[in-house]
């Protein structure tokens, strides 16, 4: 009979147990946070530069075409996403072109180039990693004139070029461009009845190196 009794105590205290932990308020679970947002770090266009660059110039003195390949070293100067510099470089050349100057064959060469350009681009994409850009300044080359029955002459000119184009980041300190200059080095040497001004179009590509 005592055995029944505890028995029965024991059951209404776990009972009153159960009921007590129903009743408790149920624990929150609380939601997992977002992962803070991280915005990509904006590429630098600051600092000096080495590089290589090839390309095609058309369209020049008399009629006039052929290949280009050089070397170029420039540096920027970045505010906000305004990028300013100073570029120069140096090609070989292989423009010519032939036509009649007053019923005589003649031909117009250029044999080198060289440009010394200030450059203004604006960053742009996410990272600011694309440099849309505008350039100008001095070109300086040779013409070289021939006529036939006269022989052939050449002299080093001074003249201007102006043109644009765009320079993108690639991995590490690497960035690509390519570019468009109009090329007008004046008036070359006159042999005979050839007296022709020296202007080409140029496009062209080329790999950076940034310090």
């Amino acid at each position: 009979m005592k055995q029944l009794l505890l028995a029965t105590v024991g059951l209404a205290i776990l009972g009153a147990a159960s009921a007590s932990a129903a009743d408790l308020p149920r624990q929150r679970v609380m939601p997992a946070k977002a992962p803070i947002y991280s915005a990509p770090a904006m590429y630098n266009w600051n600092g000096a530069y080495i590089g290589i660059n090839g390309g095609y110039g058309f369209s020049g003195s008399n009629g006039g075409d052929g290949g280009i390949v050089g070397g170029t070293l420039g540096y920027n100067y970045q505010a906000g996403p305004w990028v300013l510099g100073l570029e120069g470089d140096m090609n070989w050349t292989n423009i010519k072109g032939s036509d009649t100057c007053a019923g005589v064959a003649c031909s117009t060469q250029n044999n080198w180039l060289g440009t010394a350009r200030g450059r203004l681009g604006y960053a742009m994409g996410a990272t600011g990693s694309v440099l849309p850009y505008v350039t100008g300044g001095l070109a300086f080359g040779d013409i070289e004139n021939s006529s036939a029955g006269f022989g052939t002459v050449s002299d080093s000119k001074t003249g201007w070029t102006l043109g644009g184009g765009v320079e993108a980041a690639l991995a590490g300190p690497w960035t690509a461009k390519v570019e468009y200059l109009y090329v007008d080095l004046g008036n070359g040497p006159t042999i005979g009845t050839n007296s022709s001004d020296f202007h080409t179009n140029i496009v062209r590509a080329g790999l950076n190196y940034k310090f």
